[in-house]
């Protein structure tokens, strides 16, 4: 049977790997979660939005006839990647997970790990510092329960109302960012901490660098636990999967 590849997206893994599906002929769908507004324009047929649980994402899976899963969401988007397990398992079909290896310490680093977004918010209670939250728009309302600092937060869309953060300052920028740029916008703001979440890979790794350069420590929120599923790193690797998975791909 023809395959017919499902993209889970949004991340720069995932775009290169759509690029290299299209390049490759194959036929496939791009999904995105729907929390940009604008999101990048892909190569494949796209759609955007939550599929709305698992035996809904299933119905979805059987009803377009998708072959073959390929997860390259966001390391700590662990609903839809839960779901996706779950979904695949329901229908029967093989799902991928390309991922990022997380970061590891390197010398001169100074971070502080905690387990999850709650556990950052509790290891802000102390005096006034100057924060980059480094963990995107969807968490700030957690963080509003410590409105003693001053919050650097940078956004890939401008917010839409009011934060919840009485004391910040906002970036709206689109990555990647070299550690150069990383570097300046921390001297810029006066940043004394960095809270970030461990997504791993080179995308997003300059605020890493820039904080080991400026001896700036790290709250690093470790990654979520995730069913047990395949995991690989790279394209190729997706393309092996793929050429041993029942695909026309020449096997």
């Amino acid at each position: 049977m023809a395959q017919h590849i499902l993209v889970l997206g949004g991340t720069t893994e995932a775009t290169a790997l759509a690029q290299a599906i299209s390049d490759a002929g194959l036929r496939a769908v791009f999904s995105y979660a729907g929390r940009v507004a604008d999101p990048k324009a892909q190569p494949l047929p796209t759609r955007v939005g939550g599929f709305g649980g698992v035996e809904a994402m299933a119905d979805w899976l059987r009803d377009t006839g998708i072959t073959h899963v390929v997860d390259a969401t966001h390391p700590f988007a662990a609903g839809i990647s839960a779901n996706a397990v779950a979904a695949c398992a329901a229908c029967n079909i093989p799902l991928l997970a390309l991922t990022r290896q997380p970061w590891e310490a390197q010398p001169g680093d100074n971070w502080h790990h905690v387990p999850d977004i709650p556990a950052a918010v509790a290891a802000l209670e102390g005096p006034k510092r100057r924060v980059m939250l480094a963990i995107g728009r969807m968490h700030l309302d957690a963080f509003a329960t410590q409105p003693a600092h001053f919050y650097l937060l940078r956004l890939v869309d401008a917010p839409d109302g009011p934060l919840p953060l009485p004391d910040c300052a906002i970036e709206v920028s689109r990555g990647p960012f070299t550690v150069e740029q990383d570097i300046a916008l921390m001297q810029r703001h006066g940043i004394e901490l960095v809270v970030a979440k461990n997504a791993g890979g080179s995308g997003a790794r300059a605020k890493v660098d820039a904080a080991r350069a400026l001896s700036i420590p790290m709250l690093m929120i470790d990654r979520p636990a995730l069913p047990q599923r395949a995991e690989v790193h790279d394209i190729d690797a997706v393309f092996d999967w793929l050429a041993h998975s029942g695909t026309d791909l020449g096997v």
